[in-house]
Protein backbone atom coordinates (compact mmCIF):
# COMPACT_ATOMS: atom_id res chain seq x y z
CA UNK A 1 0.00 0.00 0.00
CA UNK A 2 1.94 3.21 -1.08
CA UNK A 3 2.16 5.97 1.64
CA UNK A 4 0.05 8.45 -0.31
CA UNK A 5 -2.79 6.91 0.92
CA UNK A 6 -2.02 7.09 4.49
CA UNK A 7 -0.96 10.70 3.71
CA UNK A 8 -4.84 10.88 2.67
CA UNK A 9 -6.14 9.22 5.53
CA UNK A 10 -4.69 11.26 7.78
CA UNK A 11 -6.64 14.06 6.62
CA UNK A 12 -9.92 12.59 7.79
CA UNK A 13 -11.52 11.69 11.07
CA UNK A 14 -12.95 7.95 11.98
CA UNK A 15 -16.57 9.50 11.91
CA UNK A 16 -15.92 10.68 8.01
CA UNK A 17 -14.24 6.73 7.33
CA UNK A 18 -17.24 5.15 9.63
CA UNK A 19 -19.78 6.53 6.87
CA UNK A 20 -17.74 5.90 3.59
CA UNK A 21 -17.88 2.10 4.79
CA UNK A 22 -21.40 2.24 4.75
CA UNK A 23 -21.37 4.22 1.31
CA UNK A 24 -19.58 1.25 -0.05
CA UNK A 25 -21.27 -1.42 1.47
CA UNK A 26 -19.09 -2.67 4.23
CA UNK A 27 -19.98 -0.96 7.28
CA UNK A 28 -19.46 -3.70 10.16
CA UNK A 29 -16.03 -1.76 10.64
CA UNK A 30 -15.98 0.82 13.50
CA UNK A 31 -15.10 -0.85 16.63
CA UNK A 32 -16.49 1.26 19.83
CA UNK A 33 -15.77 1.53 23.38
CA UNK A 34 -12.75 1.52 23.21
CA UNK A 35 -12.06 5.15 24.73
CA UNK A 36 -8.59 7.48 24.40
CA UNK A 37 -6.85 6.67 27.42
CA UNK A 38 -3.59 8.70 26.41
CA UNK A 39 -2.79 11.83 24.50
CA UNK A 40 -5.71 13.97 22.66
CA UNK A 41 -4.24 12.73 18.98
CA UNK A 42 -6.17 11.16 16.21
CA UNK A 43 -4.09 8.03 14.75
CA UNK A 44 -3.94 6.71 11.51
CA UNK A 45 -1.43 3.42 10.34
CA UNK A 46 -1.13 0.13 8.97
CA UNK A 47 -2.13 -2.25 11.64
CA UNK A 48 0.52 -5.02 13.05
CA UNK A 49 -1.65 -7.76 15.36
CA UNK A 50 -0.94 -9.66 18.09
CA UNK A 51 -4.23 -12.10 19.94
CA UNK A 52 -3.36 -13.60 23.41
CA UNK A 53 -5.52 -16.01 25.23
CA UNK A 54 -5.19 -17.50 28.58
CA UNK A 55 -1.93 -19.13 30.13
CA UNK A 56 -1.01 -22.37 28.46
CA UNK A 57 -3.23 -22.36 25.72
CA UNK A 58 -0.82 -20.55 23.01
CA UNK A 59 0.36 -22.84 20.50
CA UNK A 60 4.34 -24.29 21.34
CA UNK A 61 6.98 -22.70 19.62
CA UNK A 62 10.65 -23.51 19.70
CA UNK A 63 13.19 -20.86 20.19
CA UNK A 64 13.50 -18.68 23.20
CA UNK A 65 10.29 -17.06 25.07
CA UNK A 66 9.51 -13.72 23.79
CA UNK A 67 7.54 -11.53 26.29
CA UNK A 68 3.97 -10.61 24.66
CA UNK A 69 3.99 -7.98 22.92
CA UNK A 70 7.69 -7.60 21.77
CA UNK A 71 7.78 -9.26 18.38
CA UNK A 72 5.01 -6.96 17.14
CA UNK A 73 6.68 -3.70 18.06
CA UNK A 74 9.92 -4.98 16.47
CA UNK A 75 8.07 -5.76 13.27
CA UNK A 76 6.10 -1.74 13.84
CA UNK A 77 7.52 1.90 12.86
CA UNK A 78 5.89 5.14 12.75
CA UNK A 79 3.45 4.21 9.99
CA UNK A 80 2.14 1.10 11.98
CA UNK A 81 -0.14 1.17 15.23
CA UNK A 82 -0.18 -2.01 17.37
CA UNK A 83 -3.85 -3.84 17.33
CA UNK A 84 -4.26 -6.58 20.01
CA UNK A 85 -6.49 -9.19 20.65
CA UNK A 86 -6.89 -9.74 24.46
CA UNK A 87 -10.72 -10.96 24.57
CA UNK A 88 -10.16 -13.90 27.62
CA UNK A 89 -12.45 -11.81 30.25
CA UNK A 90 -9.00 -12.66 32.08
CA UNK A 91 -8.37 -9.24 33.77
CA UNK A 92 -4.61 -9.25 32.81
CA UNK A 93 -2.77 -6.61 30.97
CA UNK A 94 -2.55 -6.81 27.00
CA UNK A 95 -0.06 -3.99 27.15
CA UNK A 96 2.19 -2.46 29.72
CA UNK A 97 4.95 0.59 30.22
CA UNK A 98 7.90 -1.43 28.62
CA UNK A 99 6.62 -1.76 25.80
CA UNK A 100 5.07 1.57 25.82
CA UNK A 101 8.56 3.17 26.24
CA UNK A 102 9.90 0.83 23.14
CA UNK A 103 6.92 1.93 20.98
CA UNK A 104 7.56 5.37 21.65
CA UNK A 105 11.39 5.07 20.79
CA UNK A 106 10.58 3.68 17.46
CA UNK A 107 7.70 5.92 16.90
CA UNK A 108 5.03 3.85 16.39
CA UNK A 109 1.97 5.99 15.61
CA UNK A 110 -0.19 3.89 18.45
CA UNK A 111 -1.81 1.27 19.91
CA UNK A 112 -5.52 -0.24 19.94
CA UNK A 113 -6.11 -2.90 21.97
CA UNK A 114 -9.83 -4.91 22.44
CA UNK A 115 -8.65 -5.84 26.37
CA UNK A 116 -7.06 -4.26 29.88
CA UNK A 117 -3.86 -1.75 29.59
CA UNK A 118 -1.77 -1.52 32.20
CA UNK A 119 1.09 1.51 33.30
CA UNK A 120 -1.26 4.03 31.80
CA UNK A 121 0.28 6.64 33.25
CA UNK A 122 3.60 5.37 31.32
CA UNK A 123 1.92 5.84 27.95
CA UNK A 124 0.95 9.14 28.81
CA UNK A 125 4.11 10.21 29.94
CA UNK A 126 5.75 8.69 26.61
CA UNK A 127 2.90 10.70 24.70
CA UNK A 128 1.89 7.24 23.32
CA UNK A 129 -1.81 7.19 21.81
CA UNK A 130 -3.57 4.44 23.60
CA UNK A 131 -6.87 3.54 22.71
CA UNK A 132 -8.46 0.13 24.73
CA UNK A 133 -11.21 -1.14 26.06
CA UNK A 134 -10.26 -0.86 30.31
CA UNK A 135 -7.08 -0.37 32.96
CA UNK A 136 -6.01 -2.66 34.79
CA UNK A 137 -2.98 -2.86 37.33
CA UNK A 138 -2.34 -6.56 36.71
CA UNK A 139 0.35 -8.20 34.67
CA UNK A 140 -0.09 -10.60 32.17
CA UNK A 141 2.68 -12.78 33.61
CA UNK A 142 0.84 -16.07 34.70
CA UNK A 143 -2.66 -14.97 33.15
CA UNK A 144 -2.25 -14.82 29.10
CA UNK A 145 -0.05 -15.23 26.26
CA UNK A 146 0.56 -14.57 22.83
CA UNK A 147 -0.91 -16.51 20.68
CA UNK A 148 -0.24 -15.31 17.56
CA UNK A 149 1.35 -11.99 15.76
CA UNK A 150 0.26 -10.40 12.52
CA UNK A 151 -2.52 -13.09 12.03
CA UNK A 152 -6.24 -11.72 12.26
CA UNK A 153 -7.51 -10.48 14.96
CA UNK A 154 -10.72 -9.56 16.42
CA UNK A 155 -11.58 -6.42 17.70
CA UNK A 156 -15.00 -5.58 18.88
CA UNK A 157 -16.49 -7.62 16.55
CA UNK A 158 -14.47 -6.44 13.44
CA UNK A 159 -11.60 -8.77 12.07
CA UNK A 160 -8.33 -7.14 11.39
CA UNK A 161 -5.74 -8.29 9.06
CA UNK A 162 -2.49 -7.20 9.58
CA UNK A 163 -1.87 -4.45 7.38
CA UNK A 164 -5.42 -2.79 7.34
CA UNK A 165 -5.61 0.44 7.81
CA UNK A 166 -6.35 1.90 11.16
CA UNK A 167 -7.89 5.48 12.04
CA UNK A 168 -8.69 6.01 15.88
CA UNK A 169 -9.86 9.46 17.38
CA UNK A 170 -12.31 10.20 20.41
CA UNK A 171 -15.46 9.03 18.38
CA UNK A 172 -13.94 5.49 17.80
CA UNK A 173 -11.79 3.06 16.16
CA UNK A 174 -12.61 2.36 12.13
CA UNK A 175 -10.63 -0.26 10.58
CA UNK A 176 -9.98 -0.33 6.31
CA UNK A 177 -9.67 -3.42 4.91
CA UNK A 178 -6.18 -3.08 2.77
CA UNK A 179 -7.85 -4.25 -0.65
CA UNK A 180 -10.48 -1.19 -0.60
CA UNK A 181 -8.35 1.45 1.05
CA UNK A 182 -8.29 3.59 -1.83
CA UNK A 183 -12.18 3.23 -2.37
CA UNK A 184 -13.10 3.76 1.25
CA UNK A 185 -10.80 6.97 1.29
CA UNK A 186 -12.43 8.58 -1.92
CA UNK A 187 -15.80 8.41 -0.47
CA UNK A 188 -14.93 9.33 3.00
CA UNK A 189 -12.96 12.67 1.06
CA UNK A 190 -15.94 13.43 -1.04
CA UNK A 191 -18.10 12.87 2.59
CA UNK A 192 -15.99 15.42 4.10
CA UNK A 193 -15.55 17.86 1.40
CA UNK A 194 -19.88 18.14 1.25
CA UNK A 195 -19.88 18.01 5.42
CA UNK A 196 -17.55 21.00 4.53
CA UNK A 197 -19.48 23.07 2.34
CA UNK A 198 -22.64 22.74 4.71
CA UNK A 199 -20.54 23.79 7.38
CA UNK A 200 -19.89 27.01 5.26
CA UNK A 201 -23.49 27.39 4.25
CA UNK A 202 -24.80 27.15 7.90
CA UNK A 203 -21.92 30.00 9.01
CA UNK A 204 -23.75 32.28 5.94
CA UNK A 205 -26.95 31.84 7.78
CA UNK A 206 -28.76 29.15 6.01
CA UNK A 207 -31.19 27.39 8.13
CA UNK A 208 -30.56 24.07 9.55
CA UNK A 209 -33.59 22.51 8.50
CA UNK A 210 -32.25 23.56 4.73
CA UNK A 211 -28.62 22.55 4.82
CA UNK A 212 -29.55 19.35 6.45
CA UNK A 213 -32.33 18.32 3.78
CA UNK A 214 -33.58 15.67 1.79
CA UNK A 215 -29.99 15.30 0.70
CA UNK A 216 -28.20 14.74 3.35
CA UNK A 217 -30.28 11.74 4.23
CA UNK A 218 -29.59 9.87 1.12
CA UNK A 219 -25.83 10.64 1.26
CA UNK A 220 -24.67 7.30 2.10
CA UNK A 221 -26.32 5.67 -1.00
CA UNK A 222 -23.73 3.90 -2.99
CA UNK A 223 -25.47 5.61 -6.08
CA UNK A 224 -25.97 9.28 -4.60
CA UNK A 225 -24.34 12.13 -6.93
Amino acid sequence: MNDELLLRLRRLDACAVSDALDRVGIPDQVASGLPRQSTDRRICGRAVTYRLVPAGQAPKQSGPVRHLGTTAVSLAGPDDIIVVEQRTGIDAGSWGGILSLSASVRGIAGVVADGPVRDIEEARAYDLPVYCRALTARTARGRVEEASVNAPVCIGGVTVAAGDLVIADASGVAFVPAARAEEVIAAAELIAGREAAMARDLLAGLPVTDVMGKNYEHMLRPDAA
